[in-house]
């Protein structure tokens, strides 16, 4: 069926509310409608994510809808799937909520019991909520950091971790094989009596999960009188859990950002509701400023995500990228436990591959066995089940460079949450050798070296946008660089192949790792690039992963690597 046949045949369905026809009725431009009808969203590294509106590549009541019906048919096809049931949670984002009792309705259409929560609350919760009622599946109405117009929709199985590739590849395969309208229960098929709506009870067992992942329960309640810490949930669910959270952990002087505790999907005081950017902090440095605090901590939408800002020596606010807070949080919680004599055995971490090396040299250090995976949090969460299923190693942490982390294996997606207690409690700690988290960060660059990195993305919008990204990344694969800038390129690594090639040696190995879409470059000294197709947006991205003695070298090499790059890919 041509995207024109779809467009003509969602005008038409019976089923179909009329603010969705007159949605399609108003599309004029034909590129639009071709990105609206010319396929299906596909489970990505975060789920299924696109822009809200009608159409079977947007996110809408319909897609929804069918997504769920190919998850419910694989549950069904598992023993005791439907007695365990499914996790149902949401955000603020526009139609969350909608989209998430629809979701519920489905599901229990089939039979399949759901745990539907009462209200938004942070997708690690909702990690947390698939194993603590031990339930086969989760979903999550979310689309993370993204801008305002877009949703989404996260798939977990039963260890509490997003759907791994091989049951993505299953909810595909479904979905692609019913319709969207003829094969998908209607609303009124839904059976309420399996639907059982969340309480309180589940946030205050989160809470706990959480609390006792502290490293050291005294820090905070040590320097309550001299740490004041500001927080912000960026319009989303954080303000639900945090805040409460962090009073129990016994920090006094806590204050919000009030213009942004409200949850609203529209998120009317940031341009991109993501602390990764600077600009995300504007009202929160304010506040900071005006209460003496020299910690700002600002959670996306979602919680799963965490940026902070903290003072330097000169009393300004600098900002601590994922990368260097998850080598401050490595460094503190192995520090900790060495002082404490409670190291506990085997202890490993876990990093994604565009995560900084930096990590590498703490690990190193404290005889910490550290594991390197793809870019997205589940295959952090396969790690840790592999461990217990196999009943040895201890989790320490897992991080990637996007600030995403995690701490216990009470779930199995980054938290913020739990990141927000412990960079307070990191921050108390160093407030007692009367220091920031700056000038910690500077103490561990002159213990182990300095390690800069910088991250851009190629923006490949419109129709064509898979096509061109699928191009580049054939092309450097066809025509693979010896040089980034004026450095040699040592070892190169397909992902896509399974290959690691050591061009001066001339010879092959595996990467030991699944196929994925990720190229990575390797030069002489020290310095990584990796190159990767988004899985929810349309745009490639690089990572530049620089090392050097010097802060200037490491800076100098970033740039120069970030240059090259920028120049070779156009």
């Amino acid at each position: 069926m041509t995207y024109e046949e779809t467009y003509q045949r969602w005008l038409t369905e019976e089923t179909i509310d009329n603010a969705t026809k007159e949605e399609l009725r108003a599309v004029t431009d034909e590129d639009d409608k071709k990105m609206r009808f010319s396929g299906y969203m596909t489970f990505g590294t975060g789920g299924l994510r696109a822009v809200i509106g009608a159409g079977t590549a947007r996110m809408n009541l319909y897609t929804v809808a069918h997504a769920t019906e190919g998850l419910a048919r694989i549950i069904q096809e598992t023993p005791g799937g439907a007695e365990r049931g499914v996790a149902i949670c949401y955000d603020s984002r526009r139609f969350s909520g909608q989209f998430a009792r629809r979701a519920a309705e489905v599901l229990s259409a089939h039979g399949i019991r759901v745990y539907l929560f009462s209200e938004l609350r942070p997708t690690p919760l909702l990690s947390f909520a698939v194993r603590h009622y031990g339930c086969i599946a989760g979903i999550n109405i979310t689309a993370s950091h993204n801008p305002a117009e877009y949703n989404g929709y996260k798939a977990y199985w039963e260890d509490g971790g997003q759907l791994p590739p091989d049951h993505a590849a299953a909810v595909s395969k479904v979905i692609e094989s019913i319709d969207i309208f003829k094969d998908v229960p209607a609303p009124s098929m839904a059976d309420s009596s399996l639907i059982t709506m969340t309480d309180e009870s589940l946030d205050l067992a989160y809470m706990q999960n959480v609390l006792a992942e502290r490293v050291n329960p005294e820090a905070i309640p040590t320097v309550s009188e001299e740490l004041a810490v500001v927080y912000t949930p960026l319009h989303g669910t954080g303000g639900t859990v945090i805040p409460t959270l962090l009073k129990m952990a016994g920090l006094t002087r806590l204050h919000t950002v009030d213009a942004q505790m409200v949850p609203n999907g529209d998120f009317p005081s940031v341009k991109f509701p993501n602390p990764e950017f600077e600009e995300a902090f504007v009202l929160g440095k304010k506040i900071a400023e005006e209460v003496g605090s020299d910690l700002i901590i600002a959670t996306d939408p979602d919680a799963d995500r965490v940026g902070a800002m903290a003072k330097d020596k000169n009393g300004k606010f600098q900002c601590i990228t994922g990368n260097q807070m998850g080598a401050l949080l490595l460094e503190y919680i192995t520090n900790a436990y060495e002082e404490a004599g409670t190291m506990p055995n085997e202890p490993y971490a876990v990093k994604t591959i565009v995560t900084s090396e930096l990590s590498t040299r703490i690990c190193e250090t404290h005889g910490v066995k550290l594991y390197n995976v793809l870019t997205g949090f589940k295959y952090i969460g396969e790690i840790i089940k592999n461990h217990e299923d196999e009943g040895h190693g201890s989790f320490l942490l897992g991080f990637e460079e996007s600030y995403g982390y995690l701490k216990g294996t009470y779930a199995r997606d980054k938290d913020a949450v739990v990141a927000t207690l412990l960079i307070t409690e990191m921050a108390a700690y160093y407030k007692t050798r009367a220091m920031t988290l700056i000038d910690a960060l500077e103490e561990l660059f002159e213990k182990y070296g300095y390690f800069r990195e910088e991250v851009f993305s190629i923006a490949m919008p419109g129709i064509d946008g898979q096509e061109k990204m699928d191009a580049l990344m054939r092309t450097l694969r066809e025509n693979p660089p010896l040089l980034i800038g004026t450095k040699k390129i040592s070892v190169q690594k397909d992902y896509l192949t399974g290959t690691m090639t050591d061009i001066k040696a001339g010879t092959s190995s595996a990467t030991g790792l699944p196929k994925s879409n990720v190229l990575l470059y390797e030069t002489e000294d020290r310095n990584i690039v990796a190159v990767r197709p988004s899985g929810t947006e349309p745009k490639v991205k690089v990572y530049v992963l620089a090392a050097g003695e010097e802060n200037d070298t490491a800076l100098k090499n970033a740039h120069e690597c970030a240059d090259a790059m920028r120049t070779l890919l156009g």
